[in-house]
């Protein structure tokens, strides 16, 4: 009678030992509709349960099993790159990632919408049939440099420690936030088909593509909301080079595309300066879950 094979199987201590070695950056893809937290918390429960680690609240910072962060918040309906920070690597968060961001953003004329997306209600409709791809193409000049820019009211930008947009969905009546500096890199006209045109958006932190769609409409003389918004890339990472999908999400993928503390990354994520990104509250802040 034949003995069965046997085979070596890696205990799950082992496998948590390396989960909890690993320190430093990766990308992966945030998909629409969850928030950047929720699919950060997604890929800890993911890489613990590989671990062999009991399923708990990934919130939950009691006893940190594993530390992790993203860098640079993409808002619920976006996707793209979401730059992953574990162990030492969230200390690099909001060093390495003050660089520049790319996005593709798909637009509408002639509506806008409260939330200055197409998650919002629709609060203004204006005539965009004047509007050519001359014209916007001469617009886009003032908003290339550095500019001005009032942020969105439904961000995560907080007043009184509250988020204004939970605030808003709340029915309270909050005060929109200052212009402030922000820095735009390049800024392209790729498609006009109105009411859609698209735009290849290059910029620094703190900002907000859809207040620059909304602004370019009241440019225009008329409106605009953003209706789909990918970040093409973050930092040295790049969507269609570095990032991991959720098929990948696993210790041997992360292992694979680490970016370790010790590595400070390309020069190019460098350019702008540490003061333009010291408020937490901007847009590239990091998200920390222990």
């Amino acid at each position: 009678m034949a003995g069965k094979m046997s085979t070596s199987v890696v205990p799950a201590t082992s496998s948590l030992s390396k989960l909890q070695s690993l320190h430093g950056l990766f990308a992966i893809y945030k998909k629409q509709g969850p928030t950047s937290a929720d699919v950060l918390n997604e890929l800890k429960e993911a890489l613990l349960k590989e671990a062999g680690v009991q399923k708990s609240n990934p919130r939950k910072r009691k006893k940190q099993v594993l530390k992790m962060g993203h860098g640079g918040t993409l808002d619920s309906a976006a996707s793209g790159v979401l730059v992953v920070g574990v162990g030492n690597g969230t200390k690099m968060l909001s060093t390495m990632l003050t660089g520049s961001k790319k996005y593709v953003a798909v637009a509408e004329l002639g509506k806008a919408t409260d939330t200055l997306d197409a998650t919002g209600s629709v609060i203004l409709e204006k005539d965009f049939e004047h509007i050519t791809r001359g014209d916007m193409e001469d617009k886009l000049k003032s908003f290339t440099g550095d500019i001005m820019q009032v942020p969105p009211l439904y961000s995560a930008l907080k007043t009184q420690g509250q988020r204004l947009s939970v605030l808003l969905k709340q029915g309270h009546t909050v005060e929109a936030k200052p212009a402030r500096p922000v820095t735009v890199y390049s800024l392209t006209l790729q498609d006009f088909k109105p009411p859609l045109f698209t735009l290849d958006i290059e910029c620094g932190g703190g900002f907000y593509v859809r207040s620059l769609v909304d602004d370019l409409g009241k440019a225009l003389l008329s409106c605009a909301h953003v209706k789909e918004l990918i970040r093409t890339k973050q930092g040295p990472f790049i969507l269609q080079e570095h990032v991991l999908h959720q098929h990948q999400w696993t210790l041997e993928h992360v292992l694979r595309s680490l970016h370790p503390c010790s590595d400070r990354g390309p020069p190019d994520h460098q350019r702008p300066t540490p003061e333009e990104h010291r408020d937490p509250e901007r847009e590239g802040g990091a998200g920390l879950t222990g």
